[in-house]
Formats: C-alpha cells, structure tokens, sequence
C-alpha cells in the first residue's frame, strides 16, 4: 500500500455538455471536448463553452457512436494539427466503422480545414456497438488506435484479415510503418498492431513510453494489457467474464497457449473509459507514476498504485458525485481533469487538497 493522501477537490470548470466523450488541451490554456452527438468544441479558459467547430465529416452518431476522442499533434504550436476519431457511416448509411481523420484548427478555433480520413476500420458493420476510438501518439510519431470488436463481430478479433478487435498503428499521414509486425503477410492487414481485443476505451503512454490499454469485458472480465507488436490478447476465447446473463465464452477458460494474460483484470466489470498516468508531483509524491482510470458503471475514479509492472492497490476518487467517468487527462498544469458522460455532462479539474 502507498502512502495515504487526501483526495482532491472537484472543480467544475464547464458544464452543459453533451454526453462529453474525449478531452486535449490547446497551448493558450483552452480546451478541445468532443461531444459523441456529433460535435467538437473549443472550451475557453474561463469555462465557457463556444459554438461546434465546423468541418467536421459525416458521423454515424447513435448508440456507442458518434465522435469519439481527439488528440492534438505533439508539434501543435507550430502546425494547428489535431486528430479525431468518430463512427463513420458507409455510402449508404446501413454499416459503419471506427475512423481516425485529422485536421488543422483554424487560428480562431472556429472551423476545422485541410480536414482527410487517414484510417478506416475494415469492414464496415451495421452495429452501433463496440467502436473502441482511443488514440495515442507514440515517441516515434505514430499513432496507435483502439478498435472494437463491434459487439455481433467478436470472432473476427481473432482473424488478421480485419480490422475488429484489433489495435493498429499507422503514421501520421496515414501510412503503415514498415515494422508493424504484420507487414509483408498476405493473410493479415498491415496496420495491426496487436489483436484478440473486446473493445477498447483507455490508452496512454506510459511514462516510459510504452503503450498501455484496457477493454471492457463482456459480464466481469475487463482488462488492463500492455499490447505488444503481433501478440495475441485472446479475446474471445480467453476470457475472465462470462456471457450478459451467464454462461461461458470461447472456450471458456482464461489461459490458452499463445495468449497474453492481463496485466490487471476486474470481476464485476468496472466499465472503464479514460485512462492516464500522473507524471506530476501535484497531489504529492505518492501520486506520481499512478495509473488513473474512469469507471461509467459505478462512476469513480480508479487511482491505481503500481509497482515493478504490477497493481498493488486500488483508490475509488469522486465516488460521492456517481457520475459516469468518460475520460481523464492529465493538463499541462500537471492536474488531472475528468469528463462526466452525461446529458449535461462536465469537464472537471481535480485541485490538490
């Protein structure tokens, strides 16, 4: 166990949105909240929220979909470069997929332009379910996107000739790293970067700059994975839930040969979205290099201690709001902001006690 801390104090820094579903942090103190409806905006540093930031490409917004996260470029100061990704609806409106697009914000925060799809999820689905969306700009420059399993396509997690289930990385423009670890198969698509995923909602980097996920799992089972090039995570003939109502999935074990174990797994799901580490001294040295998760079913925030590669304990922050806990970030003022996924939902700043 770490040393115990007093939680921080939530502050709301806006409210009146929409079923808030990703967060970035513009150089002049703004704020860039996707609404999963359909909209984007630029949220001022006084917490007023302005009009949707036009240009934005058709979205299939219903159910789990809409427009999803959204990262800034790391040279942003310089080039205005964001990216987003959203469920995008085929020509004729019955299937969709995961997308990642990027765009340049015009210089008063008012309209995307140069806005190009760099990534499609393949194939298209008619699902509103499952469609993962988180992105992560690795230290080499390229991206990383989480892809669901679109719920009614789970078996296909397991199969290298799609895109469901998977996690790809692709660069910047849109092209495929020749080390991706699929490159040169004729039986896999070269963007996979790992696969045997449910549906991913939480990415980040850790501090050493590895890539580090959870998905939720079905009934119990959701997971934190450390994916790594061409392994296969086991979703869905490994897992530690169990079918909604009961009832066993897969094979219905949770090791197999060939197939990674979680890192951390929670039974009864917790619902995650949102994920970060804190990498500032803010709220004290015993906070620094823990893990921070958001919970939708129970509405908390998870503070997650770790130690050598491993959880070694669990803190529930914000449990007395019960607010579902969509995303969480870490600002460039080293403190921790959450959005709430509601109706009215929240962009919240967490203040050292």
């Amino acid at each position: 166990m770490g040393v115990a801390h007093a939680a921080p104090r939530p502050e709301v820094v806006a409210s009146g949105l929409e079923n808030p579903w990703g967060l970035a942090f513009l150089p002049d103190g703004r704020f860039l909240v996707t609404e999963r409806p359909g909209r984007l905006r630029v949220i001022g540093a006084d917490g007023k929220p302005g009009a949707p930031v036009s240009g934005l490409p058709p979205i299939a917004a219903g159910g789990q979909g809409g427009l999803l996260d959204v990262q800034v470029d790391s040279a942003f100061a310089r080039n205005r470069t964001l990216y987003f990704c959203f469920s995008e609806p085929d020509a004729g409106g019955a299937a969709n997929g995961t997308a990642l697009a990027r765009g340049r914000l015009s210089a008063d925060g008012n309209r995307l332009e140069d806005v190009r799809v760099i990534f499609s999820q393949k194939p298209k689905v008619a699902s509103r379910n499952h469609f993962g969306c988180r992105i992560v700009e690795a230290k080499d420059g390229t991206l990383f996107l989480t892809l669901g399993d679109r719920f009614s396509r789970k078996e296909d997690a397991q199969k290298l000739d799609n895109h469901l289930g998977k996690i790809v990385r692709i660069g910047k423009d849109g092209s495929v790293p020749a080390d991706n670890p699929f490159v040169g198969r004729a039986d896999a698509l070269p963007e996979i970067w790992s696969y045997g995923h449910r549906n991913g909602q939480g990415a980040a980097l850790a501090p050493d700059g590895t890539l580090w996920m959870h998905e939720h799992g079905p009934q119990g089972g959701d997971e934190i994975n450390i994916p790594q090039a061409g392994r296969n995570y086991g979703w869905p003939v490994i897992t530690y839930g169990e079918n909604y109502g009961g009832g066993r999935i897969g094979d219905g074990i949770t090791q197999k040969e060939g197939m990674e174990q979680p890192l951390h797994y929670w039974v009864p799901s917790i619902a995650p979205s949102g994920m970060v580490f804190l990498t500032s001294d803010r709220y004290g040295a015993g906070w620094k290099g823990n893990l921070f998760i958001g919970s939708l079913k129970f509405g908390y925030l998870d503070r997650i201690e770790l130690k050598d590669g491993k959880v070694t304990a669990e803190h529930k922050l914000l449990e007395g709001g019960r607010a579902r806990i969509r995303d969480v970030r870490q600002g460039p003022d080293g403190l921790l902001y959450v959005l709430t996924d509601e109706s009215n939902g929240k962009l919240i700043r967490l203040l050292p006690d």
